[in-house]
């Protein structure tokens, strides 16, 4: 768990947090505090003989608590409705995950001043009738919620990354802790708020031009988050890798139950084979216990395919030809007189096609399709991770980056290390 939070995980982490502290120091919500300090403070405002104004500090520190706490409710609740929805799109997470970084950049774009939504600039006012001396935790409590929702320009597009990144989170813990993250940095400000309250209004009244550069730095750290959200930086969370699919659909390889891929669950075993690769070497898959196995199901007339095996040639060089803790497979599945339902050209043009490329990683032939079969390959390419128990970690359909490739890999590692 450490490793993984001084990871890309710490990255994303410290990016969003400083997404919510911007989001507080932002033209749009910087004019509004004083309204929202004049109901927090209650009867604690009063005057000095030259006229100053200051507030008392444990009073307003207490309603603060509470006005924070509902915006903290405010939140979660957003985030328990994109995680489910990150939970609805589980079969497709490499999709998903890119469309969110685009969103997220588009976002960034948006904060930066270069595109404008109407539904974003649109903020929704709550007219609360509350007089200074009936504030209570109840109505600061109330009031924190009901803010949470002002979809301001500066709040709208950093919580709305924020929860594009929980909803596509591997697993409940990060989609979880990244809202809080941004939750705590968000208010942060206002605790401070509580308990400074005569000196930081001061300084805001002061520096008010400052503050007008927030939302564009703002904008800049969200463009960031939304391109390592794409390229798969961001991958330990984002969680590329699908968990292994169930029995009962048509197409999956038969496995156990839809596990998570998380240590105090167990992995449903990769299915063994028997298959000899271009060079005429036979692999069983079970004699690579002990190793993380990379799994590449893919065709010569698959256009993504192409593209990503440049990359699995240059790990396959990376990681030792094999001999160390990780092995690099392909696996084609050619026309044969057994295996005729298949788009594959036959095993003679598929020699071919490895030799003018010069791939040398070992790709094995399944000349019978019962390969593929039994593990429901039903889209070119995918990639199956097993681990050094033999175990299906995770698999993932459709083409792969460098940076992703190389993410799941140690993702499978690490899985069995910290075992």
């Amino acid at each position: 768990m450490l490793g993984e939070l001084l990871s890309t995980n710490g990255l994303s982490i410290i990016l969003v947090f400083l997404e919510g502290i911007i989001s507080f120091f932002s033209p749009c919500i910087i004019p509004l505090i004083p309204v929202y300090i004049s109901y927090l403070a209650g009867s604690a405002e009063y005057i000095d003989e030259q006229g100053n104004i200051s507030y008392k500090r444990k009073k307003v520190f207490f309603q603060t608590l509470f006005f924070v706490l509902g915006i903290s409710t405010a939140f979660f609740l957003l985030g328990l409705t994109f995680t489910t929805l990150g939970n609805f799109f589980q079969g497709n997470k490499v999709l998903f995950t890119r469309i969110g970084g685009i969103i997220i950049i588009v976002l960034g774009l948006f904060q930066l001043g270069i595109f404008e939504f109407k539904f974003l600039n649109r903020e929704k006012r709550f007219n609360l009738n509350i007089g200074k001396n009936e504030t209570n935790p109840l109505i600061a409590y109330v009031l924190g919620f009901t803010f949470s929702f002002a979809w301001t320009p500066c709040v709208g597009p950093a919580l709305s990354s924020v929860l594009i990144l929980a909803s596509g989170a591997s697993k409940a813990f990060w989609g979880n802790l990244l809202i809080l993250v941004y939750a705590i940095s968000f208010i942060i400000p206002f605790l401070l708020l509580g308990l400074f309250t005569t000196q930081v209004l001061n300084f805001l009244k002061d520096n008010q031009k400052l503050l007008k550069h927030t939302v564009k730095i703002g904008g800049v750290l969200l463009i960031i988050i939304g391109v390592m959200t794409f390229t798969g930086w961001l991958n330990n969370i984002s969680g590329y890798l699908n968990t292994p699919p169930s029995t009962n659909e048509n197409t999956s390889p038969p496995v156990e139950d839809n596990e998570e891929k998380s240590s105090d669950k167990i992995a449903p075993p990769a299915i063994d084979f028997t298959l000899k690769d271009q060079y005429g070497n036979s692999h069983t898959l079970s004699d690579y216990k002990g190793k993380v196995v990379f799994l590449n199901f893919w065709a010569t007339w698959c256009p993504p395919c192409r593209k990503e095996m440049p990359d699995i040639e240059d790990l396959y060089h990376n990681y030792n030809l094999n001999k160390e803790d990780v092995v690099i497979l392909g696996v084609s599945s050619p026309k044969s007189d057994i295996n005729t339902n298949t788009r594959e050209v036959n095993k003679e043009g598929v020699l071919k096609f490895i030799n003018e490329n010069g791939y040398t990683f070992p790709i094995l032939f399944d000349e019978t399709g019962e390969v593929f079969s039994a593990y429901g390959i039903s889209s070119l390419p995918t990639t199956f991770m097993i681990d050094k128990d033999g175990n299906i970690y995770g698999y993932v359909p459709g083409m792969l980056t460098k940076d992703m490739m190389k993410n799941i890999i140690q993702d499978t590692l690490s899985s069995t290390k910290n075992e």
